[in-house]
């Protein structure tokens, strides 16, 4: 089998996604005799300036998270290889690909969306993503991009996955249909805050004020149905299964309840989740020397909204396979 994990970054998930696929394997190949040679190739794929020798250094932790002796049969063979390359082009040759995986990804969109700068400034003025203020020109612009980036994305899917093939895809969006009311433009309009604040207390460098005018996530929070819409649209995949699940804001909150325990702490985990998707962005933009103090002021801000009320994202699951 061929595996692909589609921005896989370099943290534990793609070694939980590794681990928990050589483990079915394992299991599945336990029961049938005969199939005890199996062999995966597993790629994994990121934007080139992804710190690959951190992941391939991770490895070593697949040993330990996988069978080692599945009742009858060692865990099948595999091969692991880097892909440095954006998944929005072609990665592999036709038909070769089995399954494709990409967990926390697909709201990244290809780029800013095409027309959002006008006179060398940006339509959404100090906002680095849609807000409550923003026009509505702005949010399909947004919109028509997403859906641009994630036809292309079946597009050339298709065209890699074997007859048959399947695809796992996990991503942020948002639960109502309103584009204005995702949990995006919540978090994000703490940054945008934040970065408000920073340049008006402490950057008081000429064309600060513009380098904020200009800085723009290139990012998306669909709903289900729209991404219903685009995979019908497509004509390319059966769509077996799709879910919208909540997870909070705090990674290491997995409690269901509505009240924040311990406020001052997961506004920390918050901030420094955010701070781990949002720093080369905001470094390359603005410069690495504000980054302690912007989240530290970001953190200030989610505590007081955290004494308010607990916010979670909004995370879309499917699964498809591949039309002949």
């Amino acid at each position: 089998m061929v595996i692909a994990d589609l921005g896989c970054s370099t943290g534990p998930n793609t070694m939980l996604f590794m681990s928990n696929v050589i483990n079915m394997i394992a299991h599945c190949c336990s029961k049938l005799d005969g199939h005890d040679h199996v062999e995966l190739q597993f790629f994994l794929n990121d934007l080139p300036g992804n710190n690959f020798n951190q992941l391939f250094r991770s490895l070593e932790n697949i040993k330990n998270s996988t069978t080692t002796g599945h009742k009858g049969g060692l865990p099948p063979s595999c091969y692991i290889s880097g892909l440095p390359k954006s998944y929005y082009s072609r990665l592999f040759p036709r038909q070769s690909v089995h399954f494709f995986h990409s967990s926390y990804s697909l709201h990244w969109l290809s780029q800013v969306p095409e027309g959002l700068e006008a006179s060398g400034k940006s339509l959404l003025n100090q906002d680095v993503y849609i807000s409550s203020t923003t026009s509505p020109l702005v949010v399909k612009l947004f919109q028509e991009q997403f859906q641009k980036d994630f036809s292309l994305f079946l597009q050339l899917r298709h065209e890699e996955l074997v007859n048959g093939g399947r695809m796992v895809l996990i991503f942020l969006g948002r639960k109502d249909e309103d584009v204005y009311k995702g949990d995006l433009n919540h978090m994000y309009g703490f940054v945008t805050k934040a970065l408000e604040s920073l340049v008006g207390k402490v950057i008081k460098r000429p064309g600060e004020q513009g380098k904020l005018e200009s800085f723009n996530l290139p990012t998306y929070g669909p709903s289900v149905d729209e991404v219903k819409e685009i995979v019908t649209k497509s004509h390319m995949f059966d769509l077996d299964h799709i879910k919208l699940f909540e997870a909070n804001w705090d990674p290491y909150d997995d409690s269901e309840g509505d009240v924040v325990l311990d406020g001052a702490n997961s506004s920390l985990n918050i901030s420094n989740l955010i701070r781990s998707v949002l720093e080369s962005l905001i470094a390359s933009h603005f410069g690495g020397n504000i980054l302690d103090a912007l989240f530290q002021e970001f953190r200030s801000l989610v505590a007081q909204h955290l004494k308010r009320e607990k916010t979670k994202f909004a995370l879309i699951v499917m699964s498809l396979k591949k039309i002949y």
